[in-house]
């Protein structure tokens, strides 16, 4: 048994099987909807059933308020339709040759970058080639059908390696590994791009970068895309951290500021001591201290899940059109839900 789903805007259409999450059914039909984790942790996927029969995630009494619950809105990574439904999302995108696919890939280098940050470089078939947007991630797939999501920080037309950041998270069994096991010449099972967090190309608005600790990864492959592309437009990057060591790739930022006129470039230290003459607090404080009216720009947030749910509301509060908020929160998966 299957369902139709139409998909505003647009009037698009997909076919949902039985049992299938939304999101998966549109990703397999090449259409792109806001999302994020895949695991109803992070929120992007929210959307708006507008008529029909379905079955939400059983997070979304975590995520969304009871009256978003009863005007229909639920979680599209985990909600099934029980019928034929209409939905409505923030934006819908055709992928066209933006297809997510499995793939081997073999470790080429291996650098590590901080203490706990590691540069992975991992070279795919050469007849397999990613397309991908930049801003999406790739997940890593383990045995027992668990899964790693780790963003791609190098720029599409950036293609010899798929780039890496990985941080070592304590207790992560995977990052763990990487640290302490992987080798150069290892193989890797990777499926992927994924994610709805990627650079908007069409805009004319000035952007605004928020980044915490490898959620700068991501922003390095927009970065550099935009460049490539010709894309003049302002960009400021925020990027936070809690000691000078975890702004890993600070030289390059720094570098980008001095050769570029339209970048510009401000690190900041939550905790800091005499020696730091820097911006120092929260990466959404400090924004703000040089952008209090956001009513003008476009803003990508990565990182921290504590700092993309302390900033979302400010930053809508500040002006912030709720379209031009795009995120990837860095929910740390457990290693019971495959997540």
């Amino acid at each position: 048994m299957s369902f139709r789903v139409k998909i505003n805007p647009g009037a698009h259409e997909v076919t949902v099987n039985e049992g299938e999450y939304i999101i998966d059914a549109t990703l397999r039909q090449g259409l792109l909807l806001p999302f994020g984790c895949r695991c109803a942790s992070c929120g992007a996927c929210k959307g708006k059933v507008v008529s029909g029969e379905f079955r939400g995630s059983d997070a979304d009494a975590d995520l969304l308020t009871e009256e978003e619950i009863a005007a229909g809105f639920t979680l599209f990574c985990e909600a099934t339709p029980l019928s034929d439904i209409e939905i409505e999302v923030d934006e819908v995108i055709l992928t066209g040759e933006v297809e997510i696919k499995m793939m081997p890939g073999r470790v080429a280098k291996m650098r590590k970058l901080s203490s706990d940050v590691m540069e992975l470089l991992v070279r795919i078939p050469e007849n397999q080639k990613l397309l991908f947007f930049a801003g999406q991630y790739i997940n890593f797939l383990l045995d027992g059908g668990k899964r790693r999501s780790y963003s791609l920080a190098n720029a599409p037309h950036d293609d010899e390696f798929l780039q890496f950041h990985i941080r070592q998270v304590d207790g992560g069994k995977y990052s763990s590994y990487v640290f302490e096991e992987m080798q150069e010449k290892d193989l890797v099972r990777l499926k992927g791009p994924m994610g709805s967090f990627f650079l908007r190309e069409d805009s004319e608005r000035p952007i605004i970068f928020m980044a915490t600790g490898t959620g700068f990864a991501p922003i390095k492959s927009m970065v550099e895309h935009a460049w490539q592309k010709g894309i003049t437009r302002p960009m400021h990057l925020f990027w936070g951290a809690r000691k000078p060591e975890d702004l890993y790739m600070n030289d390059l930022a720094q570098q980008w500021a001095d050769e570029h006129d339209n970048f510009s470039y401000t690190p900041l230290l939550s905790r800091s001591d005499d020696s730091w003459k820097g911006e120092t607090g929260y990466v959404q404080d400090v924004m703000l201290k040089h952008y209090p009216d956001l009513s003008g720009h476009d803003v990508y947030l990565c990182g921290s899940p504590v700092m993309i749910h302390a900033a979302n509301p400010i930053l809508l509060e500040r002006g912030l059109d709720e379209h031009r908020l795009h995120f990837d929160s860095f929910e740390f998966a457990n290693d019971h839900d495959g997540c």
